[in-house]
């Protein structure tokens, strides 16, 4: 019970400055700011009605272009705290589908981006960062920027997919 106590006497300390709940807070408006960008600029995608929140560990919320979401895919655009940066995920709507697709990525030896070790170790089949170490101080940039390569990510998974048939 040692360790737990002093992590929750550490958290009390920070928590005390403040600066931590404004952080946690912008970071949560921007990410439902982003949401709502990605909902209106792709009306014809469909976008996750809530952002996850997560434990600090990591936050997203899910895109589904059409041409993966007939094929039970989504895009998942996280921010993943501890590593403090920007990632775009592929995954299925289950682990069913998970596994069907990973099996497929894994066996190409497609190497343009991460693929996950193994189906069920990690939340996505295929993943890549977007943005390291992210500016907040400009967010139409970032969110440009996220944008871009999301759209990319997308881009690259769909002309794979389509070869395969």
């Amino acid at each position: 019970m040692g360790l737990f106590h002093e992590s929750m006497n550490e958290y009390r300390k920070h928590l005390k400055n403040g600066a931590i709940q404004e952080a946690y807070r912008g970071l949560m408006k921007y990410f439902n700011s982003l949401r709502v960008f990605f909902m209106k600029k792709y009306p014809d995608h469909y976008v996750s009605g809530s952002v996850y929140h997560g434990y600090m560990d990591m936050t997203y919320f899910a895109f589904f272009p059409k041409s993966l979401k007939r094929r039970k895919l989504k895009v998942g655009i996280v921010f993943l705290h501890k590593e403090f940066r920007f990632e775009v995920w592929l995954f299925g709507v289950n682990k069913k589908v998970q596994s069907k697709y990973w099996k497929l990525f894994n066996e190409s030896n497609w190497g343009k981006y991460n693929i996950a070790l193994t189906p069920r170790s990690f939340d996505f089949i295929v993943s890549h960062v977007l943005i390291d170490d992210p500016d907040f101080g400009d967010l139409d940039a970032l969110t440009e920027q996220i944008e871009n390569g999301t759209l990319k990510f997308i881009e690259d998974i769909e002309n794979f997919l389509n070869q395969l048939n």
